[in-house]
């Protein structure tokens, strides 16, 4: 027979987040070994025709950091007798009106410059079903890699520090806490779960991480050989390549080109957050979303991730 405190240890060490890893490190290991160790994860991954200059991503996000802030500031400045949770109340409306605004200029801008519109984006209602069930696993692949990333600093700030260090949790997530007024609640899980990772996944990883994208292949090319094009002429001008085109630099596949711009993106992704110690899991959440992005063309599956992944904060908090 088994001893009662043998099974109080086990259920101890099977915890709910041990298991997820677990599963998470399974579906990591079968990427690893079905992609040659990740070098052919994304030969398949489709083009994304566009004629957006590398600029354009920069108008939605100065109109974020801009006005949407200026007019919190402003609201406090008359509004200075509210509550602590009715100040953040009045925050939450102004980002969530301000973010709401920011994705109607988004998908302006992607109706604009993409050659199939809002599909050719990333934006196809028929895969929503698809799109919601490979999100679920590729968060769970992903997860150990996050955890990985958190343990990971803390360790080395109380290893460089030599003291105890406790990671802060978001703004959002203390505010949820702290308060338990339903109103500024379910405020904050409406931006937090179904508004903030729309904004944010059009944003980085459907302008930004696209533009990046687009320059690696087509905006700085030596004057060499453009498939089917012949060895440049002296005073002969090579062809302009058509939006989402891949041109061989030689320097760089084009699976290294999309991981560029991918890094990159999810660099930016991180250091857009306040705290400098959430950077490193952030910027490995943003590759995991990068990554479903370029491998399955949908802007959907991005979106799907980044909302999981708060929704999981935010009940983890809360419990």
């Amino acid at each position: 027979m088994v001893d009662s405190k043998e099974s109080i240890d086990f259920a101890e060490f099977i915890t709910a987040d041990r298991v997820i890893c677990a599963a998470g490190l399974l579906l990591l290991a079968r990427w690893l070994l079905t992609t040659s160790l990740g070098r052919n994860a994304l030969a398949d991954s489709p083009s994304r025709r566009n004629d957006m200059p590398l600029y354009i991503p920069l108008i939605p996000l100065l109109i974020w950091f801009g006005p949407v802030p200026l007019a919190s500031m402003i609201a406090h400045q008359f509004l200075t007798d509210l509550p602590q949770w009715q100040g953040a109340f009045v925050d939450n409306c102004i980002f969530g009106m301000g973010a709401i605004i920011t994705i109607g200029i988004i998908l302006f801008l992607a109706r604009t410059y993409f050659a199939r519109r809002l599909r050719g984006f990333g934006l196809d209602v028929r895969t929503i079903i698809r799109d919601l069930g490979a999100s679920f696993v590729n968060l769970l692949a992903a997860w150990p890699l996050v955890m990985a990333a958190m343990i990971l600093t803390v360790s080395l700030v109380e290893l460089f520090s030599r003291q105890d260090y406790q990671m802060e949790r978001h703004q959002e997530l203390n505010l949820i806490v702290e308060h338990p007024q339903l109103p500024l609640r379910i405020l904050i899980v409406v931006v937090a779960v179904l508004i903030t990772p729309v904004m944010e996944e059009l944003l980085f990883r459907g302008l930004f991480q696209t533009a990046l994208r687009s320059f690696f292949e087509t905006g700085s090319v030596p004057r060499a050989r453009i498939e089917g094009v012949p060895p440049s002429i002296p005073g002969q001008t090579l062809p302009r390549a058509c939006p989402g085109e891949t041109r061989d630099t030689g320097a760089f596949s084009a699976q290294a080109r999309i991981w560029l711009a991918i890094v990159l993106c999810s660099m930016l992704f991180a250091l857009m957050h306040a705290d400098p110690g959430h950077w490193p899991a952030l910027f490995v959440l943003g590759v995991a979303m990068g990554y479903a992005y370029e491998k399955s063309g949908s802007l959907l599956r991005a979106i799907f991730i980044h909302a999981m992944f708060n929704a999981i904060s935010i009940i983890a908090n809360l419990s």
